[in-house]
C-alpha cells in the first residue's frame, strides 16, 4: 500500500496511490497516529462517469464524508502532480466540484450552493434553523444555524472576546451525535471580527477538534451572510491552523481558496498488522 500525504493548514489527508480495497477497519488503522500512518482522513481515487476524477472521502473513524474542502484541495493537488492539468472536475460521490490549481500549493474549489433546508442538512425539524436559539445546557444558549454545503454543519455564533473561553469542544462532541441530526453533523463556533472576516473553532464529524476545515469555513461564511452578520463577497476565515479565503454570493454560492503543503509518500510494510479488507 502506497500513500501520499499532505495537509491544508494542519488538516492532513492520505491519498491512496495503489489499488487496495478500503473499508472502515482499514481506514481506522491507517489514520491511527500511534499504530498506523496517521491522518485526519483517507482520499480514495475512484472512477467517475460524470467528472474528470472520482473520489471517496473517508473520515478517521471509518465513516465517509460527502465533501471536504481541505480534502478536495489536497486531492486536486495530487491530481495536478499526476499530470491532470490545472483545471478539472472532481466527483465526490455527492457532488461534482470544479477545481483550479492557481499555483503549486494553492488551490481554488467551487464548493456549490449552501442550503438551510432541513432535508439537505439532515435536520429533524419542521423549519430551518437560522439563528435558532439553541439550548446547550447549564443555561448556555447560542444562536445556531444548521446549514449544508454538501455536508451538514451546525454553526454557533459567539460574542466572546476569546473563543477558547467557550466550551466549544464539549458542545461540538454533543451536537455531532445529537439525534436531531440524522447523519450527525460538523460543528463550528464562530465570532465576527469585521465585515469580511471571522474566527472559528471546529469540531469535525468523525474526527473531532481540527486545526482547519474548508467546508466548515464555507458553512460559517454562508451562515454569516445569510444572517446579515457579514456581507456577500470575499471573506477571510481564521482558524488555529491558519487562514482560508471564502467567496460567498448573495444566493450563498461558495468558492474556497487555500494552501496545500506536501509531506511525503509512504509505503506500508508488508509485515504491518493491517486489517484485512471486508468484501
Amino acid at each position: 500500500m502506497k500513500l501520499f500525504k499532505a495537509h491544508g493548514l494542519g488538516n492532513d489527508y492520505l491519498v491512496l496511490e495503489t489499488s487496495e480495497a478500503m473499508d472502515p477497519a482499514r481506514v481506522r488503522w491507517i489514520c491511527d497516529r500511534n499504530s498506523g500512518v496517521g491522518a485526519d482522513g483517507v482520499l480514495e481515487p475512484r472512477p467517475s462517469k460524470v467528472a474528470d476524477h472520482g473520489l471517496r472521502i473517508w473520515n478517521p473513524d471509518g465513516s465517509t464524508a460527502e465533501k471536504s474542502g481541505n480534502g478536495i484541495r489536497i486531492f486536486a493537488h495530487w491530481c495536478w502532480m499526476q499530470g491532470a492539468g490545472s483545471v478539472f472536475t472532481v466527483d465526490t460521490g455527492s457532488a461534482v466540484v470544479h477545481c483550479e490549481v492557481l499555483s503549486p500549493g494553492s488551490i481554488r474549489v467551487e464548493m456549490g450552493q449552501a442550503s438551510v433546508d432541513p432535508a439537505a442538512v439532515g435536520l429533524d425539524a419542521s423549519a430551518p434553523w437560522v439563528d435558532h436559539e439553541l439550548d446547550l445546557g447549564e443555561g448556555q444558549v447560542r444562536p445556531a444555524t444548521a446549514i449544508s454545503v454538501g455536508n451538514p454543519h451546525c454553526v454557533l455564533f459567539s460574542n466572546a472576546a476569546d473563543l477558547e473561553d467557550e466550551p466549544w469542544r464539549l458542545w461540538g462532541a454533543a451536537l455531532e451525535v445529537d439525534l436531531r441530526f440524522r447523519h450527525r453533523t460538523n460543528v463550528q463556533l464562530a465570532r465576527v471580527l469585521s465585515a469580511q472576516s471571522l474566527e472559528i473553532r471546529i469540531h469535525e464529524r468523525g474526527a473531532g477538534p481540527t486545526l482547519a476545515s474548508g467546508s466548515s469555513s464555507c458553512a460559517v461564511v454562508a451562515a454569516s451572510v445569510l444572517t446579515g452578520r457579514t456581507q456577500p463577497g470575499t471573506h477571510e476565515v481564521m482558524m488555529p491552523g491558519g487562514r482560508l479565503q471564502v467567496v460567498c454570493t448573495q444566493d450563498l454560492r461558495l468558492t474556497l481558496t487555500g494552501p496545500v503543503a506536501e509531506i511525503g509518500r509512504f509505503e506500508v510494510s508488508e509485515r504491518a498488522d493491517v486489517p484485512s479488507a471486508v468484501h
